[in-house]
């Protein structure tokens, strides 16, 4: 029986060499935020969960009228908006890291992250409105189903 050579992994063609650029590194950045925000991310969702699900009956309790207490509080106002913010650009920064990875030509990598930004800003601004003009007591509704501070 005859032992099996090792295997050479051959030279690479080129060496690496720095390219002299220097003032700052997005790409760097970008590492960066992705692991900050998704620790604190992870922080955020698992507080809305305990809060919003385990806490006192649970998924039971959730209805226009809790949504509605919960956002009269400035607490909880920032913090689903840091909630939205970092989730949405914590998606958008990994989806753009995909199109710069898959997407061949130039063009369609141009069109592809244009769409990316133009729905998370839209998102962005959409939820960040809805947040802060959120009316708890909607003239007109069915009294039963406003939240206490509307009576």
């Amino acid at each position: 029986m005859t032992s099996a050579s090792p295997t050479r992994i051959p030279e690479p063609t080129t060496r690496y060499r720095r390219t002299g650029q220097r003032g700052i590194n997005t790409e760097m950045l970008s590492w960066l935020f992705m692991r900050a925000s998704g620790v604190l991310l992870v922080l955020l969702v698992l507080g809305h969960l305990f809060v919003n699900l385990w806490l006192d009956t649970g998924v039971q309790r959730i209805d226009f009228a809790f949504v509605a207490g919960k956002w009269t509080s400035p607490f909880w106002q920032t913090w689903d908006l840091l909630m939205l913010w970092l989730a949405m650009i914590h998606g958008g920064n990994g989806v753009r890291t995909i199109i710069n990875d898959y997407a061949r030509s130039p063009r369609t990598r141009l069109v592809l992250k244009g769409l990316l930004y133009l729905a998370s800003i839209i998102t962005i601004v959409l939820g960040t409105l809805v947040i802060f003009t959120f009316d708890p007591c909607p003239a007109g509704a069915d009294p039963s189903l406003l939240p206490s501070i509307c009576k």
